[in-house]
């Protein structure tokens, strides 16, 4: 591990008097940090699916070989937010976070000035999974500052706040490249404008951050909240070894297996709409190139209200059964992925709506997932156990819905491809339903200690 990345020392206990004012600003501060930072990712995460509609017309590539290219983040990311999230846990945030960033913006600005970077299908797949590896360093630490700074009785609202992060980010890059578009004339747009928002970003999220709160003289957020989870001992404040993490509080966890197949099926819909939208929308829907962009706008942030919905739906109405509260929203989405479908050519309004609505939908069950994964480990071991289920979501869902949905498109059409993630959505509430129990004696159990 780099120096530079060691978790920061502990300080000496700051006065009494001085805790709960230190506290309350620097929470503050440093979630504007992990927001605006994780959103910054988002700024570069999908930006070749708005270039893909380009490389077609231009480059002569079929579908089948850029979803094989696209399929490269997933891949990369999936092991990266894992294995990153392993060394995210024994790392200091403020410095890990921006890192990661900086490395992704470097990517897009290759693939925006240098354009020997689209000249074929394995010099793109290379670049996009060296920028997936660095985007895997967005997830983790964001969680372990989280769990550091909030209580597990305030969690809930403040993890699915957090979480629209990355819908903010992804919104932006429709409009961010319009905009580039219109001051360049040129599609390499779509990777240059975002990237230079992005290095900004990188700064803010490294002035605003911070590590534990002990790190800066301030005692365990349990102990200020007085909020201690079952089992909590002082152990849970020492740096676990890699092996206890992935082995102890991850591998030997049956709860987080169920989630993270779960989530192939989440992520594969989630993907499979997000990524084609643009190439289908035009093709199949014959949208111009504005109307796209925006649809790609309005289908992240309609992610926004729904994922807060979902927070406060999956504490307030289902009293922290997050299972339960995941198969709602999937069954939902599987609706709206229906009418997004079989709607004929001609109804614009139409489509707009039901991508609309599966944005809306689909970031609850996103956001679920991870807020289980942070719940189901200790706070020293909260970055993997998130890592875990990324792995699956990405090595299994976002790659199929890279490669697998490119060249079934290719051959069956794009009913083909609907009928594959209409399926996902079937099979995503298949694995959830294996932990309705568990969330409820889980959730009884934080009440009774309450």
């Amino acid at each position: 591990m780099f120096a530079f990345f060691r978790p920061a020392a502990h300080q000496a206990p700051l006065p009494d008097e001085r805790v709960d004012s230190t506290y309350r600003r620097l929470r503050w501060q440093i979630f504007a940090g992990i927001f605006f930072g994780y959103a910054g990712y988002y700024l570069l995460r999908k930006n070749f699916s708005l270039a893909m509609p380009y490389l077609i017309e231009e480059e002569g590539y079929t579908r089948g070989q850029l979803g094989l290219a696209i399929s490269a983040i997933a891949i990369a990311y999936g092991l990266s937010k894992f294995l990153m999230g392993l060394v995210s846990d024994r790392s200091n945030p403020r410095y890990f976070l921006p890192f990661g960033l900086l490395i992704s913006a470097g990517v897009m600005f290759i693939f925006g000035f240098a354009h020997w970077a689209t000249s074929s299908v394995a010099i793109m797949f290379v670049l996009l999974f060296i920028n997936g590896w660095a985007q895997g360093m967005g997830w983790p630490p964001s969680g372990r500052t989280m769990v550091h700074w909030w209580s597990q009785k305030e969690r809930g609202g403040v993890v699915s706040v957090w979480n629209v992060a990355h819908n903010v980010g992804g919104g932006l890059i429709g409009p961010l490249f319009l905009l580039g578009l219109g001051w360049t004339n040129d599609w390499h747009a779509a990777f240059y404008v975002p990237a230079a928002v992005a290095v900004l970003v990188a700064v803010f999220a490294f002035a605003m951050m911070r590590d534990t709160p002990q790190s800066v003289g301030l005692p365990p957020v349990e102990q200020y909240k007085n909020d201690y989870p079952e089992g909590y001992d002082e152990s849970h404040e020492q740096e676990f070894s890699a092996k206890q993490i992935f082995v102890e509080y991850v591998l030997r966890n049956k709860l987080l297996w169920y989630i993270a197949l779960a989530n192939v099926f989440v992520y594969l819909l989630r993907y499979g709409v997000l990524d084609w939208a643009p190439t289908y929308l035009k093709e199949a829907k014959h949208f111009s190139v504005d109307t796209t962009s925006w649809a790609y706008f309005f289908y992240e942030w309609a992610g926004i209200p729904g994922t807060l919905l979902c927070g406060w739906m999956s504490d307030k109405i289902f009293r922290g059964n997050r299972g339960l509260t995941g198969i709602v929203f999937m069954a939902l989405v599987t609706v709206a992925t229906l009418v997004y479908w079989l709607n004929p050519p001609g109804n614009p309004t139409i489509d707009m709506i039901a991508l609309f609505s599966i944005g809306f939908l689909i970031y609850g069950p996103v956001m679920l997932v991870g807020l289980q994964a942070l719940e189901l480990a200790p706070k020293k071991a909260a970055g993997t156990a998130a890592g875990f289920t990324g792995l699956f979501g990405y090595l299994g869902g976002s790659v199929a819905a890279s490669a697998a949905m490119g060249y079934t498109v290719d051959h069956f059409g794009w009913d083909g491809g609907f009928v594959m993630l209409v399926s996902a959505c079937v099979l995503a509430i298949a694995f959830l339903i294996p932990t309705l129990r568990h969330t409820k004696a889980a959730s009884a159990g934080r009440e009774a200690t309450a």
